[in-house]
C-alpha cells in the first residue's frame, strides 16, 4: 500500500522535502512509520515525545493503522479557505474578521489581534515565518468555534490566521467574537487563542540578527536540549 507523508515547518527542513510517498506492508500502524521515519530523520525520534500524529486530517493513536492512499502528517507541539476560520497568505484585515461576526442581537465585539512584536527571549526579532498544514488547521479553528459554541453558547466566532512571512507590527492572527453580553465574548476570545496555540498545526519561526529559530513545533526540545537552527 502506498501513504503519503507531507512535511512542515522544521521537519520539512530536516526532511528537504515537503511531502514524499512510501510503500508500506498491510498491517502498519502509525507507530510503525514514525519508528522508520526516526531512522531516516533524526529529529523525528527527539520530537515524538512532544507531537501528535494527523492522518487524513484527524488526530489518531500509535497503533492506528494506516491504509492505502492516507495522508500522513506528525504535528509537533504548536505555538489559521473559505468561511471564518481562514488560513491565508495575504495581509489580515482586522475589520474583514470583525465584520464575518457582526449581528443586530450582538451586544458586545470583542476582537483580538496577535501581531509580530520586535523582541523576544532577550532578542531582536526581524519578522516571523509561518507554516502551516491549511487543510487541518482550518478544520481545528472550526473545531474551537465548536467548542466555544457548547461552552457559552456563542455561534458568531471568525478566527484567520497568517502563513508565510509576517513584518513587525503586522497581525499573525485575528479573532472576532461577537455576543449577546461582553463577558463571554471576552472569555471565549482568550480561550480561542489558547487553544490556537495548544492544537492547532501552525507554527512560527522567529528571525533574528544572525540566526533564527522555530517556536512552538520546536519548543520542548529547545528547551530540553537548547537547539536552534543559525544561519551563517
Amino acid at each position: 500500500m502506498r501513504v503519503t507523508i507531507r512535511y512542515f515547518a522544521v521537519l520539512r527542513e530536516a526532511a528537504g522535502r515537503s511531502a514524499e510517498e512510501r510503500v508500506l506492508s498491510p498491517g502498519t500502524s502509525v507507530g510503525d512509520l514514525l519508528d522508520r521515519l526516526a531512522e531516516d530523520y533524526p529529529i523525528v525520534d527527539r520530537l515524538r515525545a512532544y507531537s501528535r500524529v494527523m492522518v487524513n486530517q484527524e488526530y489518531v493513536p500509535l497503533d492506528h493503522p494506516l491504509s492505502d492512499g492516507d495522508e500522513f502528517v506528525i504535528i509537533p507541539p504548536v505555538s489559521g479557505g473559505a468561511g471564518p476560520f481562514r488560513v491565508v497568505q495575504e495581509p489580515i484585515d482586522p475589520d474583514e474578521v470583525t465584520a464575518a461576526v457582526a449581528a443586530p442581537d450582538a451586544g458586545a465585539i470583542v476582537t483580538f489581534q496577535g501581531t509580530v512584536r520586535d523582541n523576544a527571549r532577550g532578542r531582536r526579532v526581524l519578522y516571523l515565518e509561518y507554516d502551516a498544514y491549511p487543510a487541518a488547521a482550518e478544520k481545528t479553528l472550526a473545531q474551537i468555534g465548536d467548542e466555544i459554541r457548547e461552552r457559552w453558547g456563542i455561534d458568531r466566532v471568525a478566527i484567520t490566521h497568517r502563513i508565510g512571512r509576517v513584518e513587525i507590527g503586522e497581525p499573525s492572527v485575528v479573532i472576532a467574537v461577537a455576543s449577546p453580553h461582553r463577558a463571554e465574548a471576552f472569555d471565549a476570545c482568550r480561550y480561542a487563542i489558547d487553544r490556537i496555540k495548544e492544537i492547532v498545526p501552525i507554527w512560527k519561526k522567529e528571525a533574528y540578527e544572525g540566526g533564527e529559530t522555530w517556536i512552538g513545533s520546536e519548543a520542548a526540545y529547545q528547551e530540553k536540549f537548547g537547539h536552534s537552527t543559525s544561519r551563517k
